[in-house]
């Protein structure tokens, strides 16, 4: 028998359709993940509720076009297990039994914790629920005995929490949980329409679904060079948003589009038309993956529940011993 391929877990909320920044920052990698390793990627529906809890009315097709967007964009779940979070109630206990250990100032010290209450200050986080998700976030890793969690700088506290959690629990009971590593994803920053980073929260957002024509309205609109006022003037590449799209969609267009804009031989209205023609083309093969997809409903289903009965009959066997561990069995 060959080696056992390490265990990779990653999830992702549905508060939204999936952007340009979601697929070059995590789903891309998640496409090349599923042919190395032993893949578990979920729609984090539960997470969705710290957050949106007094808005639910669009969760369920919310969660329906994230997973045609994650299909769309290679997701394969014949090389990896796609499934819903709340289809999968053991994360839920483990996370429960995690509550009971886990001491309160380790979540308050959490960085993103405050940062986002200030981020989202229009709507009422003082939740536990919203205290707790780093919780959670443990039971979702741990529940799988993950190796590996692909995450970006920002949730690398969050990841040491769950292996502080791992570490408590084994001490307090036995060794039963891994402590996951961290797999830094390395990716350009792809800014916003309006020069900050993209995020759903500023609806600066261009989503793999967009038609044709939204795509053009959207790059239309985008901020460029604030020093360069008319076409006569010479630009700056590297503070410009746009060329920042060229930097990921058309590497091989970079030194030219440069070269064009320092010399003031290239206009942002040029520039954005041939970057919106790029990313139309980009996403075309989406786009078509996408409509089969929105043709056979019945077709989206059976995969999310046949990553459920996959996931559980994981999740199930992890939750007895840690029952067991505890004395609850």
């Amino acid at each position: 028998m060959g080696r056992m391929k390490k265990r990779v877990l990653s999830g992702i909320q549905p508060t939204g359709r999936l952007h340009l920044g979601n697929l070059i920052g995590a789903v891309e990698n998640w496409v090349k993940l599923q042919h190395e390793y032993d893949c578990f990627f979920f729609i984090a529906d539960f997470h969705a509720l710290t957050t949106a809890y007094a808005d639910t009315k669009d969760l369920r097709e919310d969660i329906k076009q994230l997973a045609i967007d994650l299909l769309s964009a290679g997701i394969d779940p014949a090389k990896c297990v796609l499934f819903r979070q709340s289809d999968v109630p053991e994360h839920a206990e483990l996370h429960l039994l995690f509550s009971m250990i886990t001491p309160l100032p380790w979540l308050e010290r959490v960085p993103t914790y405050k940062s986002k209450i200030a981020e989202l200050k229009e709507r009422d986080l003082g939740t536990y629920g919203f205290l707790g998700y780093p919780v959670l976030q443990a039971a979702d890793i741990l529940i799988y005995k993950a190796n590996m969690v692909p995450v970006g700088e920002d949730q690398l506290p969050h990841l040491e929490l769950t292996r502080e959690i791992a570490r408590r629990f084994n001490y307090l009971y036995q060794e039963l949980f891994p402590e996951p590593q961290g797999a830094l994803t390395a990716f350009p920053v792809l800014p916003g329409t309006d020069g900050r980073k993209m995020s759903k929260s500023y609806q600066n957002t261009i989503a793999l679904a967009d038609p044709p024509a939204t795509v053009r309205k959207k790059v239309g609109i985008m901020v460029t060079d604030p020093a360069r006022i008319k076409k006569e003037d010479k630009g700056h590449p590297d503070i410009c948003p746009v060329y920042a799209y060229y930097r990921v969609f058309a590497k091989e267009r970079t030194d030219l589009v440069a070269q064009e804009c320092r010399a003031a031989e290239r206009g942002c209205v040029d520039c954005k038309k041939e970057l919106a023609q790029l990313l139309i083309d980009y996403l075309a093969p989406l786009h078509a993956r996408r409509a089969q997809f929105e043709q056979e409903p019945e077709r989206l289903e059976k995969i999310l529940a046949a990553g459920a009965q996959k996931a559980r009959a994981v999740a199930a066997q992890t939750l007895a011993e840690a029952k067991k561990a505890v004395g609850l069995r």
